[in-house]
């Protein structure tokens, strides 16, 4: 099946999905500044989106703009009968593709027997990416995994997800054991376009794990050979991470682009989303240059959008720019 996967240009760079991180406020914000070649949105509970209140609530999360396109709605679930009802429903809201999360350390999603559990279950792992391609069948399906759960178990856990097929598998190359602790093992993502190649599949080969830059990202898709890598942290505080002229972002643009993040927010999530949640943003907007951490402390604390646009507006009045 052709999608738009299959006119991406290698290597390709795209952005992870974050929970709390990459909702519909952020992601419009950085495909207007600097624009990846695929986004993902965060993490959704396919469980969730099976029973009416959940759904409901759910489908905040899975709200996207045009200007967002290709974008892959994530799901995560350890049931393969709601995932097929889940799936259905992120093709009839007209994604690019769906992307499964075989990774996620959360205790909460392991426990129901989802995300990271996934890898000590192999068989069920097929059954769901099985149900998703059902579900969905006009989608592309990948997966987003580690590893392995306690040690490097890639030589059998890829040829399992190699098995069904997939369109794309995204490696963060470290453990579930290991969560952010040490540095990514990127000769793991070598190995594994090596197992890939000589399974002699086509699924594409997505690397992850502490990227800081663009620059960063093409080294490392030049040593593993990797048909792309994915950013996620590094898009904390620089909506621009995917442009060619983030280096050339002025401090007064930082800032108006933090009260226009802060709209989108208000305006798309603020009946159902908690405005604390800006708070991680703010640290990083405000974090690269002298003199401001009053700025930073009072933002933190603002209570909503308009009080974060007289903070901004007040500094703005007063720094020489």
């Amino acid at each position: 099946m052709k999608s738009f996967w299959d006119k991406l240009s290698k290597p390709f760079f795209v952005l992870a999905p974050m929970a709390d991180v990459t909702d519909a406020a952020f992601r419009r914000i950085i495909a207007k500044y600097g624009k990846p070649d695929v986004i993902w949105t965060e993490f959704v509970s396919a469980d969730g989106l099976c029973h009416p209140k959940g759904r409901e609530k759910l489908l905040t999360d899975l709200i996207y703009s045009e200007s967002e396109r290709p974008i892959v709605a994530q799901l995560f679930t350890a049931y393969p009968e709601k995932m097929i009802i889940a799936a259905g429903l992120i093709q009839d809201l007209g994604f690019d593709g769906l992307d499964i999360n075989m990774g996620c350390p959360d205790r909460v999603v392991e426990k129901q027997g989802a995300g990271a559990a996934l890898m000590k279950n192999p068989k069920l792992a097929q059954e769901i990416i099985q149900s998703a391609q059902k579900g969905a069948p006009k989608l592309p399906i990948s997966v987003k995994t580690r590893i392995g759960y306690h040690r490097d178990e890639l030589e059998t856990w890829l040829p399992t997800l190699l098995e069904t097929p997939l369109t794309a598998i995204t490696l963060h190359a470290r453990t579930r054991k290991e969560m952010s602790k040490v540095p990514a093992h990127w000769k793991a993502i070598t190995r594994a376009v090596r197992i890939r190649d000589d399974l002699k599949s086509k699924t594409l080969i997505i690397g992850n794990g502490d990227v800081v830059n663009l620059v960063d990202a093409r080294r490392h898709a030049t040593e593993t050979g990797a048909d792309g890598i994915m950013l996620g942290r590094a898009i904390f505080g620089n909506s621009w991470l995917f442009s060619k002229n983030q280096n050339a972002i002025k401090i007064k643009e930082k800032l108006k682009v933090l009260i226009e993040h802060t709209k989108l927010f208000e305006e798309l999530l603020g009946k159902v989303k908690n405005f604390a949640i800006m708070k991680k943003h703010y640290k990083c907007y405000v974090m690269d240059w002298e003199g401001v951490n009053e700025l930073r402390q009072a933002l933190i604390e603002a209570p909503n959008r308009a009080v974060v646009e007289e903070i901004v507006d007040k500094y703005l009045a007063t720094m020489i720019l």
